[in-house]
């Protein structure tokens, strides 16, 4: 069995995520301690014990995220997972590429960290409360999606942000344009067209000002090479040289989310098993809809590293 590492993105956190981890496992507590000395604060608390309007605020669930996930990685470690061995590649969806980068090498907990808060920071300075939107779209293709966000835009941002399965791509811009394109997709036989639950309008232009503060931040940190190929958001393709990953993590900030492609570019490249690592099954979920041949599994827990680890 071919594999590839997963790690989700927003969305996915829970208040209580991790914590029979951090309570089971020191290399579990090293995870969240070091998360917490990294940003001089203990998100930890508000990680296991919330309020959960806390934990939601993007530039807390983006390093909280990535905890979880490392933590997860950590305790598969210490139960004899070798990564290097057991993977050809790893991938997530948007902030879980970071996640990802930081399984690999290429940089540490504690600089993944820092990169979060910063690009959680400024991802919610970009654009006022309130002046963007973004909602899914469900029951149409990629190519519809696309045609109801042109209508939609009007002189206007709307743009597609998450290509996330067949029949599910979400679009990001200006509340306006959104809430037209939510009208306009019903209009073209969607099943269902949802104005989301978030704070900013990620993954479109109306992040420019994000990418340009991800961008002087990412030129001040050293980046690895991973030991790892990461399959990157905003081309479906394997990449590892330094450079080029950093380039990419800044033209994230406002490109498409390509997932159903990563996962196809996979499946391609001879992965028959995704493992989701970290909290939730978003990806997991996922995987069926793209392509049935392939496998999906969620490790989120002690119980799951078990099952998983007992399976290899």
């Amino acid at each position: 069995m071919t594999r590839a590492l997963v790690f989700p993105g927003q969305g996915s956190q829970s208040v209580g995520m991790g914590k029979a981890l951090y309570d089971g496992f020191a290399s579990a507590k090293a995870v969240f301690d070091e998360v917490d000395d990294a940003l001089d604060e203990k998100l930890s608390s508000i990680i296991f014990e919330g309020p959960e309007d806390q934990l939601t605020l993007t530039h807390n669930a983006q390093p909280a995220l990535m905890a979880v996930s490392m933590a997860v990685l950590r305790v598969m470690e210490e139960k004899g997972f070798d990564l290097k061995s057991g993977t050809s590649f790893v991938a997530g969806h948007s902030l879980g590429e970071y996640s990802a980068l930081a399984a690999s090498g290429a940089f540490s907990v504690t600089v993944a960290s820092k990169l979060l808060r910063a690009r959680g920071l400024a991802m919610q300075k970009a654009v006022p409360v309130g002046a963007g939107a973004m909602a899914a779209l469900l029951g149409l293709d990629w190519d519809a999606a696309i045609e109801v966000c042109k209508k939609a835009a009007q002189g206007e941002v709307c743009s597609p942000a998450n290509d996330n399965a067949p029949g599910q791509v979400v679009v990001s811009g200006t509340k306006d344009a959104v809430e037209r394109a939510t009208e306009i997709a019903k209009e073209m036989g969607a099943k269902r067209a949802i104005i989301l639950p978030v704070s900013a309008p990620f993954h479109c232009s109306l992040m420019a000002d994000a990418a340009d503060a991800m961008k002087q931040e990412l030129q001040e940190t050293e980046i690895n090479l991973p030991i790892i190929p990461l399959i990157a958001n905003v081309t479906a393709a394997p990449v590892s040289d330094p450079d080029e990953i950093r380039d990419l993590l800044v033209r994230q900030v406002t490109g498409t989310v390509r997932w159903r492609e990563s996962v196809l570019a996979m499946k391609k490249l001879g992965v028959t098993q995704l493992v989701e690592v970290g909290a939730g099954k978003v990806l997991s979920g996922l995987v069926k809809r793209i392509d049935g041949d392939l496998s999906g599994v969620s490790l989120g827990g002690p119980e799951d590293i078990d099952e998983f680890i007992n399976g290899l």
